[in-house]
């Protein structure tokens, strides 16, 4: 029964969102409600079943609504003894404001029949508000406060391997998800290379519900991309990878930029570019 109501709310919750959406919502608002259901579905669960009960009810709720991060048991437990510099909270305003100037460009300054670059533009943009700036800055009053909030990225860019970007570096949230709930217990009984692969294949199906979905084409893109990256660790794994230094240094860094911008029109595909992004930041433009 635990694991029913653990599981239950990421069940439902998509669910509900896409039999009850309103046909006349725009792309873009489905798009975020449905992410959200499945990010809300996800904090549950680590929530249901994390160990740290004596935690008080206040930072439950902190964790709850007000922590992007899904590693419970860390922050409802673990205290941090060590408080930001003003660097680290500088740097993470000044990202955030690179994210609301990238929106702003993309919505007031380039021309309209830039589709797709408007669309480019403005998706670096949300990911510099929310992942690298909003997320930063939660985590750097979470740390203030003597809570050990680990940060969502952990500078991406540096990463010399794709197993180092994908394993410690980018969205650490969805990669604690997935390492406790999926890849530990299918390593144990089916082998590691197997729970890569599973992985890699539900990330590219969460991807494909989140992104191709609501633009209503571009369906098995974003999957294709998480095979790839699959594919990329099996081969800088492997004894030519390594021979070649796939995993190290400025060749595993180039390595690791070459497969993850290479394929990246396939995460985001055009229709989605279009249809979702584009309207999204028209909206904004709208309310500037």
């Amino acid at each position: 029964m635990k694991w029913v109501i653990a599981i239950l709310p990421l069940l439902a919750l998509p669910s509900a969102a896409v039999l009850l959406t309103p046909e006349v919502w725009p792309r873009w608002a489905f798009m975020w409600l449905f992410a959200w259901t499945i990010y809300a579905g996800c904090k549950w669960l680590t929530w249901w079943v994390a160990s740290a009960h004596d935690a008080n009810w206040r930072r439950h709720l902190a964790y709850l609504v007000l922590w992007p991060g899904l590693d419970a048991d860390a922050f409802l437990r673990k205290s941090n003894s060590c408080r930001p510099h003003l660097f680290a909270w500088l740097f993470a305003f000044a990202k955030l404001t690179v994210g609301i100037a990238l929106l702003w460009s993309a919505a007031a300054l380039l021309a309209r029949n830039q589709d797709l670059l408007r669309g480019w533009v403005g998706m670096v943009g949300i990911v510099f508000v929310l992942h690298f700036g909003l997320f930063d800055v939660l985590g750097l009053a979470w740390q203030t406060a003597g809570i050990a909030a680990t940060p969502v990225m952990n500078w991406p860019i540096l990463a010399t391997s794709v197993t180092d970007f994908w394993g410690r570096r980018w969205n650490t949230a969805f990669r604690d998800l997935t390492h406790r709930f999926l890849f530990r217990p299918l390593t144990i009984h089916c082998g590691a290379k197997v729970a890569l692969l599973v992985g890699f294949a539900f990330s590219g199906l969460v991807h494909d519900l989140v992104i191709s979905l609501p633009a209503g084409a571009g369906w098995g893109g974003p999957t294709v991309f998480f095979f790839v990256q699959g594919g990329a660790i099996f081969l800088e794994r492997s004894s030519l990878g390594r021979r070649i230094g796939l995993g190290i240094g400025v060749i595993g860094w180039a390595f690791t930029m070459l497969v993850l911008l290479g394929p990246l029109w396939l995460l985001f595909h055009s229709p989605f570019v279009r249809g979702v992004i584009v309207p999204f930041v028209d909206f904004l433009g709208g309310i500037s």
